[in-house]
């Protein structure tokens, strides 16, 4: 944290509380005490991460400490003028636990320890949930963020709903149709940010021989060891599936006019990526 006083001005403190990766981090609280320990000031970052006061300080030496919930403080030393000014400049935090973005480089997806998901509505009143066992997939982590990019091929037959005859149905041409279309995949086009740890991520789905955009919502839940000497990333992503979309029109109409099962499927990824272009054994 870089710490100047400035010879003019309004007087009283300034200062932009960061992340890393430049997103605001709200309500942070920045604290200024004396040579003595005694506390002089104490002020709150709005939504913006900006924090401006107008209380004059007496010229001298002062600490300043950030601190702001599922971060890391920071402390610097800093020097008051005869202005009663103190221009703090930008704080970064670190995330506590070192969530800190993942480093550029190939990551390769663990399907051992990573699920994808889908869920419909059934009848109405409840839902399905199914999952595919098989999938491949690789995470390129560029030095420019937006550049990343990401692939993936699920094998459509491996489809399980806890129901044989249902999982029969769902890989017939009815849905899935794996006869003729036997994998799913996915590749980006592009990567925007939504907020903090969080992004739009812009690709195309294949599926049942249409490709089509979809856009996935992107949660990064932080990066640490793993038992076997590597360095994993976990993801949360979601998004949603319009069956029509992807020519999977059946469906069985039930009494009162109900469909057995919806139009809409809810897709959840959670998914642990392990640095390289391999995995490790174990």
């Amino acid at each position: 944290m870089d710490s100047t006083g400035a010879g003019a001005g309004t007087a009283g403190v300034r200062a932009q509380v960061r992340t890393r990766d430049g997103w605001a981090v709200q309500h942070a609280v920045l604290t200024v005490t004396d040579m003595t320990g005694t506390q002089v000031l104490r002020a709150t970052a709005d939504e913006d991460g900006a924090l401006r006061t107008t209380q004059p300080l007496p010229a001298g030496p002062y600490t300043v400490i950030v601190t702001a919930v599922g971060y890391a403080p920071a402390a610097s030393s800093a020097i008051v003028t005869a202005s009663g000014r103190m221009d703090v400049g930008t704080v970064v935090l670190a995330r506590q636990g070192g969530a800190e973005l993942p480093p550029p480089g190939p990551w390769t997806i663990d399907p051992m320890h990573s699920t994808v998901a889908a869920v419909a509505q059934h009848l109405g009143i409840s839902s399905v949930r199914g999952r595919f066992a098989e999938f491949s997939g690789r995470i390129d982590i560029a030095e420019d963020l937006a550049q990343s990019r990401v692939e993936a091929v699920i094998a459509a037959a491996s489809i399980d709903t806890g129901n044989g005859m249902r999982d029969g149905h769902l890989r017939n041409e009815d849905f899935l149709d794996i006869e003729a279309y036997p994998h799913i995949t996915y590749r980006s086009t592009g990567l925007s940010p939504a907020g903090p740890d969080r992004w739009t991520v812009h690709g195309e789905l294949s599926l049942r021989g249409v490709s089509r955009p979809v856009d996935l919502d992107l949660s990064y839940l932080g990066t640490g060891p793993d038992p076997w000497g590597g360095t994993r990333a976990a993801f949360r992503a979601t998004t949603e599936l319009h069956r029509e979309d992807f020519k999977m029109n059946y469906n069985q109409v039930v009494a009162a006019g109900i469909a057995a099962i919806g139009t809409t499927l809810k897709v959840e990824l959670d998914v642990q990526a392990v640095q390289g272009d391999a995995l490790p054994m174990g």
